[in-house]
Parts: C-alpha cells; sequence; structure tokens
C-alpha cells in the first residue's frame, strides 16, 4: 500500500474512534501524577497554586477558541460526526480564515493547560509528540475529502490558510454572524469535560503525593457549578428547542 493511501486508511481510523482513543493514556498520566507537585516541594503552596491556575485558565482559553469557531460556523461544518466526513460547505472565513483546524488548534490548548496542570515535563513532551501524530494522520484524511469535494477551491484556501498555528493577518469576517446559543449549544459538554479533568486529577494528584483522599472545598463548589451548567444546557439541548438556530 502507498504511503498516502496507508495515512489516509491510518488517518478514518483515529478519526472514527477519536473521543475515545486518548483514554487509553490514563495509564501514562497516573504514572506522571505520581511524579507530581515539583512546584508545591520547591516553592510551597503559593506559586503551586498560581501555576494550576495559570493552567487552568490555558485550557479554557482552549475552549474560547473552539467557541469562537462555531459560533460562526454554519450548519453542516465544524461538526462532531465520527463514522464519515461531512462538509456541506467549505468555510474559509472567520477562525478558518486564520487555520485550517482551529477545532484542533483549540483541543491542542486545552490539552496543554492539562499537561501543565500536573507539571512533569516528560509528560508534556510525549503528549505534544502524540497530538502532533495523532492529529497529523486525522488532518492528512479530513484535507483529502475536501480535496475531493472542493477541488480548486480547497486547493486556493489551503495555500494559503496554515494547517494549525494561526496567521491573524489572513482574518476574514465571518459570513453569519456569531451565535452563543450555538456554542453553548456544541460547546457545553466540552466545558464540563475539562472542568471535571482538572477536578479529578487534583484529587488524584493528592491521592498520589500526600496520600489523602480530597480536595479543598473551592474544587469542589467548582467541580458542583460546572456540573449544574452542563446538566441545564443538558436539558435545553434535549428537551426543549431554544438552542436551534436555523442554518446553524
Amino acid at each position: 500500500m502507498a504511503l498516502r493511501e496507508d495515512m489516509e486508511k491510518q488517518g478514518k481510523w483515529l478519526f472514527r474512534w477519536r473521543s475515545y482513543l486518548p483514554l487509553l493514556g490514563i495509564p501514562v498520566f497516573i504514572v506522571a501524577i505520581k511524579q507530581s507537585g515539583l512546584l508545591e516541594k520547591k516553592f510551597g503552596d503559593s506559586v503551586s497554586d498560581i501555576w494550576g491556575t495559570c493552567a487552568i485558565i490555558i485550557s479554557f482559553l482552549g475552549l474560547v477558541v473552539r467557541g469562537i469557531t462555531v459560533g460562526y460556523a454554519p450548519r453542516g461544518t465544524s461538526g462532531r460526526n465520527t463514522k464519515t466526513q461531512v462538509a456541506e460547505t467549505l468555510n474559509t472565513t472567520g477562525m478558518y480564515s486564520i487555520s485550517r483546524n482551529p477545532l484542533y488548534l483549540g483541543n491542542f490548548i486545552i490539552v496543554l493547560g492539562i499537561t501543565l496542570f500536573i507539571q512533569v515535563w516528560w509528560l508534556a513532551l510525549l503528549v505534544w509528540f502524540g497530538f502532533w501524530l495523532y492529529y497529523e494522520r486525522i488532518i492528512f484524511t479530513e484535507e483529502e475529502f475536501l480535496r475531493d469535494k472542493f477541488k480548486d477551491q480547497f486547493i486556493r484556501w489551503a495555500e494559503k490558510t496554515p494547517i494549525v498555528i494561526p496567521r491573524f493577518r489572513n482574518w476574514q469576517k465571518p459570513e453569519l454572524s456569531f451565535s452563543l446559543k450555538t456554542v453553548c449549544r456544541r460547546e457545553f459538554s466540552t466545558f464540563f469535560s475539562i472542568a471535571a479533568t482538572f477536578f479529578f486529577l487534583e484529587i488524584l494528584t493528592n491521592f498520589f503525593t500526600q496520600n489523602r483522599l480530597g480536595v479543598r472545598y473551592s474544587w469542589v463548589i467548582f467541580f458542583i457549578v460546572s456540573l449544574g451548567i452542563y446538566l441545564v444546557f443538558f436539558i435545553l439541548k434535549k428537551k426543549t428547542k431554544l438552542l436551534n438556530i436555523p442554518g446553524r
């Protein structure tokens, strides 16, 4: 099998299972968590807390990138489909005018914050390398699909738009107005996933480094509020049409 076909085959498989494959990295994270707490040991709780807060902010900035992307996206683009590639139109404005894969850029920033929170240098390097290897094949497969469907339009867009790292001077005003309802409908689960990940990382870090099972009240409040927000938007999405926007 030629390299191009082999990469496309791998990309299709990774694309289909991309929501579950990261779970295979949990054992690696547990090993890293056992080595975490470097800043706390050297500089005390205050420095460690500041570092952790900055890591959380970084991850939520990744969510902001995703939110801006989907908030301007028309129906049939920027989807969560897993079985097959879907693209009713080629989106080349807004976030897609500065990066061909802004959702993956957002994902990378989210993962960056999570790895920084753990404070283990080798985990950051391993995750970043795995992220690049993982998404390289998915992006290749997606772009093969877009090239076949949109032909010259895709080629012109790809020639001037970076794969991931944004080129801000390329910004083109989105064709649609920003829809906060669309962001809430499509990204509330991502929001809760980030919040829950940090909450349980804090529990595991305390367990493996301090031999205690528990977290401060601020963490409990953070988790409860995040869970409440998730449940509200889950109900709104499943039981009402309040978050539905025509053409989104």
